[in-house]
Order: structure tokens, then sequence, then C-alpha cells
């Protein structure tokens, strides 16, 4: 809510809202959508490097006119869609952002900031999706300086609305960097175990065992069955505790244990489950259990 209040009051001074997400639907926060939707929009999908090359009209169905095929909401005045061919990197996407959102700018009215030549974009998003990198990464590509502002490997590194952030020259153009914010509710658990799975909610919040046994229960309905070579086994798992057993051994995840005895205290190893079900989300995140788009 105090995030949202921010940003309200950041959007009186915006021409433009940038929009940066992991995922197409399931990635994107409706709250944002009905307290911000009021300006021209622009979708950032990142991460398309590790998206299933299959399933690309889905992502490409998150684009102009998403809020008309999306739970019955209405489109913006005008919107874009970028989608970055390499994974956090200032590839295309930081080569297409301004364009599009000076475009976007030019062609809609601008009766708050009529008589301005500055371009004031609010960045935004759920927690975690690179929201600041990409801030940074305009800075080197357009200013040739350094990073602006702080990023993290994990959700809630921007605590509030930051102060204007210059990207580029001509146009003269600033982004304001916002705070991820999640929806109060989500509308299910599957969103929930999605928006998890890409680390916009806490590992420790949700589960890494239940999070690693819905990520099975993906990688096995997409057919994408590239874990089985990658830790050695068989065939393809329907239950996720013997792939956790299997990880566990092959790969010494192992804890120490005292057990009580009518002699004492005894110490023993056994296998840690959820430091293998840590490894395996660290596999998926990474890539290396192939290309998989979760919507």
């Amino acid at each position: 809510a105090a995030g949202l209040r921010q940003m309200r009051l950041a959007l009186r001074r915006a021409d433009c809202l940038v929009e940066r997400s992991h995922i197409p639907l399931s990635g994107r926060n409706p709250a944002l959508q009905e307290a911000l939707g009021i300006r021209p929009h622009v979708l950032v999908l990142n991460k398309m490097d590790l998206a299933d090359p299959r399933r690309q009209p889905v992502s490409a169905g998150a684009g102009p006119g998403w809020g008309q095929r999306w739970r019955g909401r209405q489109c913006h005045q005008a919107s874009g869609c970028c989608q970055p061919a390499q994974s956090d990197s200032p590839g295309p996407v930081p080569l297409q952002v301004v364009p599009m959102v000076a475009k976007l700018v030019a062609d809609g009215p601008r009766y708050h900031r009529a008589e301005s030549s500055e371009h004031n974009i609010l960045v935004i998003g759920v927690p975690n999706v690179g929201k600041s990198s990409l801030i940074n990464s305009l800075r080197r590509l357009h200013l040739k300086k350094g990073k602006a502002t702080a990023v993290g490997g994990e959700p809630g590194i921007t605590k509030a609305v930051l102060s204007r952030i210059q990207v580029c020259e001509k146009p003269l153009m600033y982004l304001v960097d916002t705070p991820g914010v999640l929806p109060p509710r989500l509308g299910d658990v599957e969103t929930g175990m999605k928006l998890a799975l890409c680390g916009a909610i806490h590992d420790h919040l949700v589960g890494e065992d239940v999070m690693a046994d819905y990520l099975l229960y993906t990688l096995n309905k997409q057919q994408q069955f590239s874990y089985v070579q990658r830790y050695g086994l068989g065939q393809a798992c329907d239950h996720v505790e013997p792939l956790l057993k299997h990880v566990a051994l092959t790969q010494g995840r192992t804890q120490k244990v005292k057990v009580l005895t009518g002699t004492g205290n005894v110490n023993m190893m056994m296998l840690n489950y959820p430091a293998a079900a840590y490894e395996f989300l660290r596999d998926f995140r990474a890539g290396r259990l192939g290309r998989v788009t979760l919507d």
C-alpha cells in the first residue's frame, strides 16, 4: 500500500510507464494497472533466452492490447512491448526502450506537462524483475555512465520511490526507480508458485521443497526432461522426493544431525533435502534445465 501511494505521487510528473516482467501474464500486478494505467505504457519482457521458443506466442500476447485478453481489463491508451534476446544484458532492450517511449509520449497528450520537453518515466513491476538493472543499462548505453541505483538477486533491494535518474540526453529522459509491488492477494496458488520460481517472492516464505515439487510438475507437464540427463537419472520422476534424494547423494548435500540414543548423543550424516531443493531451483533459474516458459 505504501509503495502504491508513493507511485501515485510520482505519477503526477510521469509521461510514460515502463513495466518490467519475467513472465508475460502471471508476472504482472493488476493493482499497478488499475492505479497507474492512465499513461502510455511499455512492457519489457526480460530473460527471453530462458524462455521456451515454442511458446513465444504467449509472450507476444502480453504486448499491445493485453488488457483486453487478460481478465477482461481495458487496454491502455498507448502501449508497446520490448522483448530482449539476452538475459540481464544491455543488448536489444535498451536500444528499443528510449525510441519507443519517445514515440509514445510524442503521440499522446501531455496536458499536465505540455510546456516541458523532458521525459519523465516511471519504472514499475513486481519485486526482483530487474527494474534497477534496466535503468543502469540505459545509463551505460546512452550516457556512458556507471550504475545509479542498487541492484541485487533477491526481492526488496529498492525500498522506496527514488529521485529522478537521467538515462538519456537526446531526448532528455529521466527514469524513476520504484519498489516491486505484489498484489495484496494472488489470484490463485499457481500464480504465486510462478512468481516464487522467478524470485519475486523469497524462497523461504513458500518453502524450497514446495517450489521444487511445483517445478518438477511444470517440467514434466511441458515435457522438458533435461533434468533427467542433468542429474543422471534413469528416467523422468513423477514425485519430487526421489529426485531430491538423488541430487543430495550425487552433489554431496548432507548435514550433521545429533541423535539421542540410550548411550548418549550420536552424530549422524543425513541427506539435506532443503539444500537439494535449492540446487534444483538454482539450476532452473540459471537455464541449466532447459528453456521454460511458465505461462
